[in-house]
């Protein structure tokens, strides 16, 4: 089966479509389409790390985040295992989160540069958070197929975004979800035309501003500094 033909089948299995945000949320932290990562998301959140070993792991598809009005999307790659999958909330929980929250936090997108849990009153404004793949999948690494699967999730939540102007996307997975439906909309002629690399903007409807992803792997080998997080926010809030 061509790729068009897998995006199309994935993209039908959302109907009717939801109509709100808040619908494609209920939904998503119902999906079950991926045996696997839905194995893994429920063996987690039962053998638990030890460190957290008497709080109740979310343990499924975790929903999207922020403003529904935003102009501002980021888009990662999947929720920690023990950082999205614990507490149900994009990017809270682990350190990912605390560099990504610092940093949309210096750039005016949150109240408080923190996430411990969904209950922590943190609030976005004109951003809104979400990721390729909906579940934590084994050693961070979803397949193409999942991917897919998770892809018409996103592109619904494009549709549902209408002030969308700017999309920041955290790491090159992330950006080839993108990528993927804006060729798909024949925005875009050719993947190969564009080149990942941290920082780097591009033309496209909405925009796309490249990152490296927060993950523990780029921010402990320096590939990946707070300060270069910050001035991608920083960035987009000044495109904006």
């Amino acid at each position: 089966m061509r790729l068009r033909d897998k995006v199309f089948l994935a993209v039908s299995k959302l109907r009717p479509l939801p109509a709100t945000l808040d619908e494609l949320n209920r939904r998503v932290a119902a999906c079950n389409r991926c045996p696997r990562l839905i194995g893994h998301c429920r063996e987690v959140a039962q053998v638990k790390r030890r460190a957290y070993r008497d709080e109740d792991y979310w343990g499924k598809p975790v929903p999207s985040f922020g403003d529904p009005a935003a102009r501002l999307l980021i888009l990662g790659l999947a929720p920690g295992a023990h950082g999205a999958n614990r507490t149900g909330r994009m990017f809270t929980g682990d350190s990912s989160g605390d560099y990504l929250y610092r940093a949309l936090h210096r750039a005016g997108f949150a109240s408080q540069p923190t996430s411990a849990d969904r209950c922590d009153g943190l609030v976005l404004r004109d951003a809104w958070i979400t990721n390729a793949a909906r579940c934590a999948p084994p050693d961070n690494k979803p397949s193409r197929e999942e991917l897919l699967n998770c892809r018409a999730w996103l592109e619904r939540e494009l549709q549902l975004l209408t002030n969308l102007r700017v999309v920041v996307a955290l790491g090159k997975v992330a950006m080839d979800a993108y990528l993927g439906i804006m060729k798909q909309r024949g925005e875009v002629a050719r993947l190969a035309d564009y080149r990942f690399g941290h920082n780097i903007l591009y033309p496209v409807q909405p925009s796309l501003l490249c990152s490296y992803h927060p993950s523990r792997q780029n921010t402990s080998t320096g590939k990946l500094t707070q300060e270069m997080l910050d001035a991608v926010f920083q960035r987009a809030a000044q495109l904006l």
